[in-house]
């Protein structure tokens, strides 16, 4: 049973160093455990590997990390929403290890099942493969990637129970999976808690034995990274 919280601050007390890894759910600004994320950048830890599809936008979600000069190196698939991370790594102040998006998710999954290594053919014969170790398999080169496994694990769930059993919304479900089992501590956020045993089995996406902490997340506003409309169409009378 997960340890419960009501403050961010205090579910992640204990767990933060600098130069740690921390790998984070979320895609963009979709699905990302923004308390947590606040409470990162509060905490004062610098050196920070971030493990997470992307780091958000500039002021929001993983970008606030970006801005308080806490991160030293990313391992993501993009960076083109947050202007301020792409300066700093043209300008070589920020280490960015990019890996295609299947590559990562799957990077994710192998560490959290226990397996150091798979091999892939997404990336050979590019920059993202060199140096790396690759193997003929019948009669087709693979590049050799390593599962990767973090200090600590931050996700956003949208329903849990106090047992730690996750349930994602939507898109917003996107990392959070694969991220909720790479953690050596996984902390987790979730919108709603509920009493163990209230969730349908069949709907449960991140078994309880995951999360060593689950926390009360704050109802706040959902940013959107980028906002498209189009008219409605004129209402039919007649």
């Amino acid at each position: 049973m997960p340890t419960m919280y009501t403050d961010a601050a205090e579910a992640l007390a204990g767990a933060l160093a600098d130069g740690m890894t921390l790998a984070v759910g979320g895609f963009g600004l979709s699905g990302i455990p923004a308390d947590l994320i606040d409470a990162v950048r509060d905490s004062g830890v610098t050196s920070l590997t971030v493990v997470s599809n992307n780091m958000g936008v500039d002021g929001k979600g993983l970008g606030v990390l970006i801005e308080a000069g806490q991160v030293a190196k990313v391992i993501a698939s993009y960076v083109g929403e947050n202007r301020l991370f792409a300066e700093q790594y043209l300008a070589g102040r920020l280490e960015v290890e990019f890996t295609p998006q299947g590559t990562l998710a799957e990077r994710l999954r192998a560490g959290g099942a226990g397996i150091p290594a798979f091999y892939t053919k997404t990336g050979v014969g590019t920059l993202v493969a060199e140096g790396k170790p690759h193997e003929t398999f019948d009669g087709e080169l693979y590049v050799q990637e390593r599962g990767i496994v973090a200090d600590v694990a931050l996700v956003h769930a949208h329903t849990a129970d106090t047992a730690g059993n996750l349930v994602y919304r939507y898109t917003a479900r996107n990392f959070n999976p694969v991220v909720a089992t790479a953690g050596r501590i996984t902390v987790a956020e979730a919108e709603q808690i509920v009493p163990a045993g209230a969730l349908d089995p069949n709907h449960i996406v991140t078994p309880g034995v995951y999360v060593q902490r689950l926390l009360q997340a704050t109802d706040r506003v959902k940013h959107i990274e980028q906002v498209t409309t189009r008219p409605r169409p004129a209402a039919v009378v007649g």
